[in-house]
């Protein structure tokens, strides 16, 4: 091993010797150092802005929020309405932070980061165990670098959490088989309880839909005394089942019922709601309320693409050479030679099997995008093996195998280079246009608002970018155009020397900085995505008895209510979320409608009222005059039902927001 103080360009000469036998021309040290330096700059200086974002981020937040201040672990609530869709294990582990580090972003983002290095960590070590030193780095290298991973971290969902339970179950449950280690075995059965603690029961679904069809191919069924059936499930319910027991004793049959009028036998509590009708139901498309849909087939496969970018740019050259290695092998595949497998065949198969179910099961389930997220972990091991072993054959064929294999890699990173030099120029266009306007803080009043697919995919917002807005982001513009320009080329240009460590690695950073730009740009994005100055506004002029009234559902303004850490009144906004657990009969009365409105505003305690940016005009006509205009922000409005006291002194101003 050459020692850690060895120059870059030494350490990347990539020379024959590494070539051939799929070492590093490094230490592990370094190995270990890259890496972490990677998961620092990208997902750790993260953690620190934007503010929690409304919609799911700060509505997941809430509950968390509830458990540190109630003390009470079992049932989730959001604005003190019960909050029963989602099993607890990430809002325990967010409201311990929240203990820890106090009520904001790093601590509710913090879990997920450390679930994204401990995925990368456990690429490294599989890796390293199934395949060579080269591949398991890149397989390091791919989860913290692949667009997808980044862009569903960004808010609080436990989709990380999921995989890496998942994931190491997998990988103890293998390895256990392999070293004959009973332990290793009963360790998969608690992380999978553990698992259905922070999913449901998808974990044990998409556990089982890689393991079952493993076992048959193998031929290791016949080894289910190793499995410590009786045993392993009896440690696994008792990790997964008091959580659900005490929440159905928590929730009885006291909620929605199926009729429009709740009577006896017809009402449903937490054991319907959550196995049934977010379980059953949701996979049918029949989940109520229906505010899920399915993405059309070609969106559903195609944005594989785009989540597991730059590394999908390597599958067309790496199948190829495997389908081109198959046919000239006189061992075909076959039934058989399943039953022979070594441990790096059998972590193969077992990552093949296990991704393509969990893409299979979302194909034919309601689906949201992220929803395929644990499936990135071994689809990005797989491509990191297969590339890793591209490389390496490459060092060791003849003259003509090396000229097909070079030139789709070449291709591969020929369209990277093409990708990456539209969008510079695409960046430079925007920042050229931008040039002499002024840099505006609230990104959000700069926005085309042109609705791209209602808004229902995460990059819907890109498409509402104009000359103005980018104003707001020269830094970040600056950043990824120079990335784009000269990563993706000086990549090409290292390929084409066969130089495949340094063009790997370069392909990585070049991701990594890409990432590092888009954070920026993200956090430029907080005054449209987050109402956290609106709520400092009413930290700083609201008295202890006023009212706080959302417009529309509360997920609108959820950081409002998480920062401001105050109970809102709901006008219109008894949807989605809110709806199954306002039928309770000890739920709060947050529920008004427009009329109900009317008659409080102007009466007793001030009233503030958040006003999302579709309801503006609605709203104006249904107050009229009657209503005093307190804060702008992103087209959202802080409006009061009375002027405010032309005394108050504001002696700050929010960010990115206008004070009147």
């Amino acid at each position: 091993m050459r020692p850690l103080n060895t120059s870059v360009s030494h350490v990347f000469s990539n020379r024959n010797a590494h070539n051939a036998s799929g070492n590093l021309p490094f230490s592990r040290r370094a190995e270990w150092i890259l890496v972490l330096t990677i998961f620092l700059a990208v997902y750790f200086a993260a953690l620190f802005s934007p503010s929690l974002i409304d919609d799911a981020d700060a509505t997941h937040a809430q509950a968390a929020q509830h458990m540190a201040l109630s003390g009470h672990w079992i049932t989730l609530k959001v604005d003190g309405i019960r909050y029963l869709e989602k099993p607890p294990l990430p809002y325990w582990l967010v409201a311990i932070d929240y203990k820890i580090f106090g009520f904001n972003a790093f601590a509710t983002h913090l879990p997920e980061a450390l679930a994204v290095l401990g995925c990368a960590i456990l690429a490294l070590l599989w890796g390293r165990r199934a395949y060579t030193e080269r591949a398991a780095f890149y397989a390091a290298l791919a989860f913290l670098t692949s667009i997808g991973v980044f862009l569903f971290t960004r808010y609080f969902i436990p989709e990380s959490i999921l995989t890496l339970l998942i994931a190491l179950g997998l990988y103890l449950f293998l390895t256990g088989l392999e070293d004959r280690q009973p332990e290793r075995i009963y360790a998969t059965y608690a992380l999978l309880a553990l698992a259905m603690l922070a999913k449901g029961l998808i974990a044990p679904v998409f556990f089982l839909g890689g393991v079952i069809p493993y076992l048959l191919l193998t031929g290791e069924w016949r080894r289910w005394r190793e499995f410590h059936l009786l045993t392993g499930t009896l440690l696994f319910l008792t990790i997964a089942a008091p959580w659900h027991l005490l929440a159905g004793l928590h929730n009885p049959d006291q909620g929605h019922p199926i009729g429009n009028v709740p009577t006896a036998g017809n009402v449903h509590g937490f054991f319907y709601f959550y196995f049934i009708n977010e379980h059953v139901l949701r996979f049918l498309g029949r989940r109520y309320p229906h505010d899920y849909n399915k993405l059309p087939g070609y969106l559903f496969w195609g944005l594989h693409l785009v989540w597991l970018f730059p590394w999908s740019l390597y599958w067309p050259a790496t199948l190829y050479s495997a389908w081109r290695k198959h046919r000239a092998s006189s061992s075909k595949l076959s039934w058989k030679r399943c039953r022979h497998l070594n441990f790096s065949g059998k972590t193969t198969l077992l990552l093949a099997l296990y991704g393509g179910f969990i893409l299979f099961f979302f194909s034919l389930s309601t689906n949201q995008e992220y929803y395929t997220y644990p499936a990135y972990l071994p689809l990005l091991i797989l491509t990191a093996m297969a590339l890793a072993k591209l490389e390496t054959d490459v060092a060791t064929e003849s003259a003509a195998e090396q000229s097909v294999d070079m030139r789709w890699l070449e291709v591969s990173h020929a369209l990277f280079a093409l990708v990456g030099l539209g969008a510079a120029a695409a960046l430079g266009y925007g920042l050229w246009a931008s040039r002499h306007l002024p840099y505006v803080e609230d990104i959000g009043a700069l926005l085309a608002h042109r609705d791209v697919g209602g808004y229902s995919l995460s990059m819907s917002h890109f498409f509402d970018l104009t000359g103005p807005s980018f104003a707001a982001l020269r830094l970040p513009s600056v950043l990824a155009a120079i990335t784009l320009l000269l990563g993706p080329s000086l990549a090409w240009w290292m390929r084409a020397r066969k130089q495949h460590l340094s063009a790997t690695f370069t392909t990585a950073m070049t991701a990594a900085m890409f990432l590092v730009a888009a954070q920026i740009a993200y956090t430029r994005f907080e005054p449209m995505l987050s109402s956290r100055a609106i709520a400092d506004t009413i930290n700083a002029i609201s008295a202890p008895n006023n009212v706080l009234l959302l417009y529309g559902d509360q997920s609108y303004g959820s950081s409002i209510i998480f920062y401001t850490q105050r109970r809102a009144l709901l006008v219109n906004g008894r949807t989605s979320s809110m709806e199954w657990g306002s039928d309770y009969p000890d739920a709060p009365h947050i529920f008004l409608d427009d009329a109900q409105l009317l008659a409080i505003w102007g009466t007793g305690p001030r009233k503030f009222l958040f006003v999302p940016p579709d309801y503006r005009e609605h709203v104006a006509k249904l107050l009229g005059k009657r209503s005093y205009l307190v804060q702008e922000l992103s087209d959202k409005e802080l409006l009061t039902d009375r002027p405010l006291n032309q005394y108050l002194e504001i002696d700050f101003a929010p960010m990115n927001s206008s004070v009147l």
